[in-house]
C-alpha cells in the first residue's frame, strides 16, 4: 500500500466523487456519498484495517475546475491533506455540449490546463502523495463529440500527472474495456452518472495504483 498508515486522504471532484454525500454529518459513512470514494473507504478499512486511513470527500456537484480554484483554500490547503486525489473536467466538457450556457461560462482546455496545473502546484509540495483521475464518458466512439474533447482533457491531466510525478488514472481506458463487454446502459442512463457497477470500476481503477 502506497498510502502510508494514519494518513488523511481526501478527493475532490464533482458529482461522481460527491455522489449524495452528506454535508452536514459528522464524521460518518454518510460524508462519503454512495459512490466510488465510499467504496475506497470500504476496501481499505476491510484489508487494510490497521491503516488507519481517513477519507474526506469533497466533491460538489456541477463543479468545474473555475469552482475548484474557488474553494480550494478552504477544502484542500487549509485541510492538510497528507495524499490529495482529484477527478475533474467532465462538467468542463459536459457544459460546451449540453448546456444552455453562453460561451463566455464554458471552460476551454486552456483555461482547464492552465488551472488544474495552477491548483496541483499549490498543493503537490506539501503532499506526501498525489492521485490525478481523468474525465471521462461512456461512450466507445472516439468520433463523438463528447467523447473527443474528453480524451483531449484527459490528455492535460496525463501531462500534468507526469509534470509533478503524480500517480495517474486513466478511466476512461477502464470503462472502455468494461464497454467491451456491456453496454453502456448497464452503468449508466445518462453516460455520466454511475451505478454501482460503473463507481466498482473507478474504485477498482484508483485501488490498482495505489496499492
Amino acid at each position: 500500500m502506497k498510502i502510508q498508515p494514519n494518513s488523511k486522504l481526501l478527493m475532490i471532484g464533482d458529482s461522481i466523487t460527491d455522489c449524495g454525500r452528506n454535508y452536514d454529518a459528522s464524521y460518518s459513512d454518510e460524508v462519503l456519498g454512495d459512490g466510488y470514494v465510499r467504496f475506497i473507504s470500504d476496501f481499505l478499512r476491510s484489508t487494510y484495517p490497521e491503516s488507519g486511513i481517513e477519507i474526506v470527500n469533497k466533491g460538489i456537484s456541477g463543479d468545474t475546475v473555475r469552482n475548484l480554484k474557488k474553494r480550494w483554500q478552504r477544502d484542500v490547503l487549509g485541510l492538510s491533506p497528507d495524499w490529495l486525489s482529484i477527478m475533474i473536467g467532465i462538467n468542463d466538457v459536459w457544459q460546451q455540449i449540453n448546456d444552455s450556457l453562453p460561451p463566455e461560462n464554458w471552460v476551454l482546455i486552456d483555461e482547464y490546463e492552465q488551472t488544474l496545473d495552477e491548483l496541483v502546484g499549490a498543493v503537490a509540495p506539501s503532499l506526501k502523495g498525489l492521485v490525478l483521475m481523468t474525465p471521462y464518458v461512456l461512450e466507445l466512439d472516439q468520433s463523438d463529440e463528447m467523447r473527443s474533447k474528453m480524451d483531449a482533457y484527459g490528455q492535460i491531466v496525463r501531462k500534468i500527472a507526469e509534470k509533478y510525478d503524480a500517480l495517474f488514472v486513466d478511466t476512461q481506458a477502464a470503462f472502455d474495456e468494461v464497454l467491451q463487454k456491456k453496454d453502456a446502459t448497464e452503468l449508466s442512463n445518462d453516460r455520466v452518472h454511475m451505478n454501482a457497477v460503473g463507481h466498482k470500476v473507478l474504485a477498482e481503477g484508483f485501488l490498482k495504483i495505489v496499492e
